[in-house]
């Protein structure tokens, strides 16, 4: 069994899912990793959660154990001996702490990079809650928001929920032909229904000019993921 890097919970995690033409995704695409797809689709998701009590080899690091982060990420698979490993990889990952940021890119090979940031939780009624965060960019305060059921249900196997959240290793590019692997462990989530939502980003200026046309789009679907505690593995590259 590998050992823990990091443990943490990620809480509400908030999920807009839009299709995408392979096209767009190919550069990304780690050294040894093909594109996963569902239903002969692929996608990309905007999602931003909260980190709770972090620890960093079973330290806990004053300021930063708890902090907002949103990423944009999308789905490959890898053939393993054992079987395929379905797994995610990050376009870019936004945090409010320079601190991640230069641990995560510099022993994951990931995209981290540091802005201001803040969230919302509040409950609108008996029955619904509001989940917003925002990262700034410039001047501009992006953010992504939905109105979902305080109530979570069960994901049905088969379904876009299921094939979104069900990933449970990272993959990222480093030099030439060299890819980094990490497992990340969670139980399965269950989801709330979103009624409402509504998302502005500065597309271009911070994911680049390919992704304009994907995210004017309607997301093909929204849903609130209520988290779990997690643990990320010490990775290694792949041979």
């Amino acid at each position: 069994m590998p050992e823990k890097f990091l443990t943490a919970q990620w809480r509400n995690l908030l999920m807009a899912n839009f299709e995408i033409d392979a096209s767009v995704l190919r550069s990304y695409v780690p050294y040894g990793t093909e594109l996963d797809e569902w239903n002969g689709k692929h996608y990309v998701s905007l999602v931003g959660f909260l980190f709770q009590d972090t620890r960093v080899i079973g330290l806990s690091v004053p300021f930063h154990r708890n902090f907002e982060e949103v990423n944009l990420r999308f789905y490959v698979r890898y053939k393993h001996a054992e079987g395929w490993r379905r797994g995610v990889v990050f376009v870019k990952e936004f945090v409010p702490k320079r601190m991640i940021t230069m641990v995560a890119n510099a022993l994951y090979g990931e995209k981290y990079a540091t802005l201001p940031m803040r969230h919302i939780w509040e409950d609108q009624d008996q029955q619904r809650m509001k989940v917003r965060y925002e990262w700034k960019s410039g001047e501009h305060w992006n953010h992504l928001e939905a109105i979902a059921d305080k109530a979570a249900t069960i994901v049905v196997p088969g379904t876009k929920e299921h094939f979104i959240t069900e990933h449970y290793w990272g993959y990222a590019q480093l030099k030439g032909q060299q890819t980094f692997q990490y497992q990340v462990t969670h139980p399965s989530w269950r989801v709330h229904l979103v009624h409402e939502y509504s998302f502005n980003c500065d597309t271009e200026a911070l994911y680049g000019s390919r992704f304009v046309d994907t995210f004017c789009q309607t997301p093909a679907s929204v849903f609130l993921a209520e988290g779990s505690d997690i643990e990320v593995m010490k990775g290694k590259a792949l041979i």
